[in-house]
């Protein structure tokens, strides 16, 4: 395995110190011939130099979400998405489920401050991925519980309009397999629904939020809310 990235930073080195060779400047000489399979992200330019080799050389070059995609096809999945607070929130929910022993993979969009890291594994088939909506990646997932935290208008250079920003989370939301959940914020469209849909707020005045709490205990936050519903529909 080796890589490029734009400029150095720590998780850099931190690879480079576990033997991975990175570069830092196209350059053709530097990146290896023999591969089996190259993997790109959307900040990678189009008009890059060695992803348009690879490209035109006829490798088999494909996007992290890809990847992601095979990795999680026969696993049970909790998705978390939203055009802002998605990060923290897949980050919790994974590190809850590590924490309490049940066992998660995660995929994170973030170093998570507790454990260094973006990325870690489990034996437990269960992942807790950062859903990310830029580029439609999202859509390559199969949740059996996703998250939807916000539906804002984001990557307009991708969307072009709001509409088209709330049209692709209504096909996230039916990606959703059966029997699976959907747990959104209250507020966001009617039409972002599944066959088993609930919602959040800390809005302690709406009915929604009084039956969640009947139903699973007190909770301080949505978020714990937002675990407990999905350890809930986990265990069945």
């Amino acid at each position: 395995m080796s890589g490029y990235d734009r400029t150095e930073t720590s998780i850099t080195n931190q690879l480079e110190q576990e033997g991975i060779a990175i570069h830092y400047n196209e350059n053709l000489d530097l990146i290896p011939k023999e591969v089996d399979y190259v993997v790109y992200t959307p900040a990678v330019p189009k008009d890059h130099k060695e992803l348009v080799f690879y490209q035109d050389a006829g490798y088999a070059v494909v996007k992290r979400s890809d990847i992601l995609q095979v990795i999680s096809e026969g696993s049970f999945n909790i998705c978390v998405a939203g055009t802002h607070g998605k990060t923290t929130t897949s980050t919790m929910v994974a590190h809850l489920l590590r924490h309490s022993g049940y066992g998660c993979n995660a995929f994170l969009g973030g170093i998570s401050a507790n454990y260094g890291t973006n990325f870690w594994s489990s034996d437990n088939n269960v992942c807790v991925i950062e859903a990310d909506e830029y580029d439609r990646s999202f859509l390559k997932l199969s949740p059996d519980v996703a998250v939807v935290t916000a539906t804002d208008a984001d990557h307009l250079d991708i969307y072009e309009t709001e509409a088209n920003v709330k049209d692709a989370f209504r096909q996230f939301a039916a990606k959703i397999k059966p029997g699976g959940l959907l747990l959104k914020k209250l507020g966001l469209e009617q039409e972002i629904v599944a066959d088993r849909t609930l919602s959040y707020s800390i809005q302690a005045d709406t009915g929604m939020f009084k039956r969640l709490i009947f139903v699973f205990t007190m909770v301080d936050t949505p978020l714990t809310l937002c675990c407990r519903v999905i350890k809930s529909a986990i265990s069945g």
